[in-house]
């Protein structure tokens, strides 16, 4: 038999003979048996992405991860100072040939460059200061800028280093689009965020924990719960990277208490799952606790000062967050800064709420949980309401264009503006810093900012629309109802 999702080796005209699989002996009343969907009537093979395939995914993926280290590297060097900051002209160069990275940046300022291990001995100032180690990322983040510096002397090497620390991240993430949607994975392995953003910031392992999530809901051949148990824990890890995908753990008990896919996984004589829900729940949990409590005993003022930086920072120019450009102009900094901090939590959580309920709906109606597009649409009303949007956020939302059938027409769309505002932002930074014409009427680079954060919060509220009503690639699985993905209840 040929492996599930590969090649047959044979012409699509010719049939051959697949051996009968030997029967399993028959379970008890609510043990479960996982079924794996492998072909459908007409023999044609469901989700059929080999590893030909897979690899040249990969490979492309690679290329566009190279062009974007290629990129950011135009920032370094060629000589450096006493503490390795790239000369000369760093901080003009970065902004006018738009190859800055955060990652080359902190070299300076947070201890990365005296090998300081993180958070241990670190804390933060009444100025809002972060020193000895610590850095505004939880703490897996925080171990991945301590492993990039290792064997780094200058900002240089330390983006080099980092970069190849994290680009494996970014081929499995492509690799696990592809066995999921095919060649609609393209847009995560080619697309122009990877380029931008895939070594501006420490983004590639958080996403790989979400897509890695979806995929061990609807590819392992274990038992619903245990499958969405081990995929709260990779959110739960995700947390620790950079805290977003906690926010999917709930679409998913919803769909653990629902029975999966059309209620085929429920256990036998239940119309919901509440006690798989909570183990689902508590396995987040458990994750997050286990992941943060080394660094909490250790150092718990340096732990903390991640959270409390967070909680500090100003709206301001750097955010380009809607609330920043949307309410500043008519209420003024200070009440602005009032404001926000409890209105963005608040409208955060009602997005949370309304995508949660409408996908509630759609179970009720269709009898599934769009566990993944709710979570695509709670993202966009964080990415859209939290006071900061910085530019690599557009690389959480890619594999969710992936994931969902909304039209390719959104994703290019998101793409311009995107563009729009990658590229604007640091000429803008620019223009304003060394003298150049940066007002609105004279300055293309402040126009495309304009652009960029009103046409992504634009999309971004139509992609909130469009998630909550499209659906997944996964349903791919379900085409045949003799090959329905997820667990039978097995009777006597």
């Amino acid at each position: 038999m040929p492996r599930r999702g590969g090649d047959t080796g044979r012409g699509p005209g010719r049939r051959h003979r697949v051996p009968a699989r030997p029967r399993r002996p028959v379970k008890t009343v609510h043990e479960v048996v996982s079924v794996t969907p492998e072909r459908g009537d007409a023999g044609r093979f469901v989700n059929r992405f080999g590893r030909p395939a897979a690899v040249v995914l990969v490979l492309l993926c690679g290329f566009t991860l190279l062009l974007g280290f290629i990129n950011k590297d135009r920032c370094t060097g060629p000589a450096f100072d006493q503490w390795g900051r790239t000369q000369p002209d760093y901080d003009e160069r970065n902004k006018q040939e738009v190859c800055y990275s955060d990652i080359q940046h902190l070299w300076i300022g947070r201890d990365i460059d005296r090998h300081v291990f993180p958070y241990v001995d670190g804390g933060i100032s009444d100025q809002g200061v972060l020193v000895g180690g610590s850095v505004e990322y939880p703490v897996l983040t925080g171990l991945v800028i301590w492993a990039g510096a290792i064997f780094a002397h200058n900002d240089a090497e330390y983006l080099l280093y980092s970069s190849l620390l994290m680009a494996p991240f970014g081929l499995l993430t492509g690799w696990l689009l592809g066995k999921l949607a095919r060649w609609r994975a393209l847009l995560w392995a080619i697309g122009p965020p990877l380029i931008l953003y895939a070594f501006h910031n420490w983004d590639l392992p958080v996403v790989l924990c979400s897509v890695a999530a979806v995929y061990v809901v609807h590819r392992w051949n274990r038992p619903l719960v245990e499958r969405a148990t081990v995929a709260s824990v990779l959110l739960g890890l995700g947390f620790a990277f950079k805290v977003y995908p906690a926010a999917f753990v709930l679409p998913l008990m919803l769909y653990v208490a629902s029975g999966g896919w059309r209620g085929q996984e429920l256990p036998e004589g239940k119309k919901v799952d509440v006690v798989g829900a909570i183990r689902v729940g508590l396995a987040s949990i458990v994750t997050v606790v286990l992941v943060n409590l080394p660094f909490a005993f250790a150092g718990y003022d340096g732990w903390l000062a991640s959270f409390e930086f967070q909680q500090l920072r100003r709206v301001d120019i750097t955010t380009n967050s809607i609330w920043y450009w949307g309410l500043r102009p008519f209420i003024g900094d200070d009440a602005m800064q009032s404001l926000v901090g409890v209105i963005s939590p608040i409208t955060i959580l009602l997005s949370f709420a309304i995508a949660a309920g409408y996908g509630w709906m759609r179970f009720r109606r269709e009898g599934s949980y769009p566990w993944i597009a709710v979570s695509g649409a709670m993202l966009c009303g964080f990415m859209l309401l939290h006071k900061v949007h910085s530019p690599q956020y557009t690389l959480w939302l890619v594999p969710f264009l992936v994931l969902l059938r909304v039209r390719l027409l959104w994703a290019y769309a998101y793409f311009v503006v995107d563009l729009a505002m990658g590229i604007g932002i640091f000429r803008w930074f620019w223009a304003i810093e060394f003298g150049q014409p940066a007002g609105i009427y004279d300055s293309f680079s402040a126009q495309a900012v304009m652009i960029g954060v009103w046409g992504r919060a634009a999309l971004l509220v139509a992609l909130f629309v469009a998630f909550l009503k499209a659906r997944d690639v996964t349903e791919d699985d379900h085409k045949d109802p003799k090959f329905l993905r997820g667990a039978v209840a097995a009777k006597r």
